[in-house]
């Protein structure tokens, strides 16, 4: 069967599209943007003037992300494969490919300028991950156009300092022998890799103020909070925006850092006001216990058990 004949099957069933994200972006494709599978007319690519415009708006983007994707690009290049950086309206602002490949990626349209939004492109990795807000893998034939179905897209949503999202991670491949399981795995590295931006990002965001962890375990390290000299937390990256129920994006409500954090725990005034000393203390150390011990006039063991009763974990 022709892809665009399965396509066009599955746009004919509401149960699927209800039931399989596939198939429901499918229909978006087709019923939102009337575009049709087995179309080939020639990709968005946006002028010269168009994309330094973009680079420009999202110059410390570009840069904190350079070094991140040289390094993601040295993890999977050799197998073949393409690192994409994309703004939050899907077109490519920069990426990493040998020079072997450049010219067959080009060919398929992983340029700079290059519009992969879900509404020029259908279901894609970069547009359809910007347009559900979530990782996704596009393995070849689940893809909206036949034209694009030769390719495997690994995407992640890159999330701004203000909590919406400014960009897309994306890894493609054309190799026809790259398996659901390779994709699963270099998933996990685009996810960690955007997160890394994001952190970096965020740091870069609030110059002035002091970073600290919102959470103690390991999934909870990108829920990071900003306060400025007066204790007032100033911003929030969207983990921390989740944890604590705050705005999904935008300006936050002015709020002391003592009250976000007393929302986390069923401690009293008194030991919110020690807690939020520690806190103080360690992040101004850098996490390093012994100067923060010392900054605070205790011994390192004494700081240790106020930590523990306190439910600070040693790592944070």
């Amino acid at each position: 069967m022709r892809h665009e004949d399965r396509v066009f099957a599955a746009l004919g069933s509401r149960r699927m599209a209800a039931r399989d994200r596939i198939a429901a972006s499918w229909q978006r494709s087709a019923a939102r943007y009337g575009l049709d599978p087995g179309a080939d007319a020639p990709q968005h690519v946006a002028s010269a003037r168009e994309l330094h415009t973009r680079r420009e708006a999202s110059e410390r983007l570009l840069r904190i992300a350079g070094s991140k994707l040289d390094q993601l690009f040295g993890l999977v290049g050799s197998s073949g494969c393409a690192v994409v950086l994309t703004d939050g309206d899907g077109v490519i602002l920069d990426t990493r490919q040998r020079d072997a490949d450049a010219a067959a990626f080009s060919a398929w349209g992983l340029l700079p300028g290059a519009d992969w939004s879900e509404a020029r492109e259908g279901t894609n990795g970069i547009g359809t991950c910007l347009e559900e807000a979530r990782s996704v893998v596009i393995h070849r034939d689940q893809h909206f156009f036949a034209r694009n179905t030769a390719m495997s897209c690994i995407d992640t949503p890159i999330y701004g300092a203000d909590g919406a999202i400014v960009g897309a991670l994306d890894v493609s491949s054309a190799r026809a022998d790259q398996t659901q399981a390779i994709n699963g795995l270099i998933a996990a590295q685009v996810a960690q890799t955007a997160r890394r931006i994001e952190a970096d990002n965020f740091r870069a965001a609030f110059p002035d103020a002091r970073i600290a962890f919102a959470g103690a375990a390991e999934a909870d390290k990108n829920a990071l909070v900003a306060i400025n000299q007066d204790d007032v937390i100033v911003g929030a990256t969207r983990a921390a925006r989740q944890m604590f129920g705050l705005g999904a994006h935008g300006p936050l409500e002015p709020m002391a850092a003592t009250d976000l954090f007393a929302r986390s725990d069923d401690l009293g005034p008194l030991e919110r006001a020690e807690k939020a000393a520690l806190v103080k203390a360690l992040t101004r150390a850098r996490g390093n216990a012994t100067a923060a011990a010392r900054a605070l006039g205790i011994g390192r063991a004494t700081l240790y058990r106020r930590m523990g009763r306190l439910g600070l974990d040693r790592r944070g």
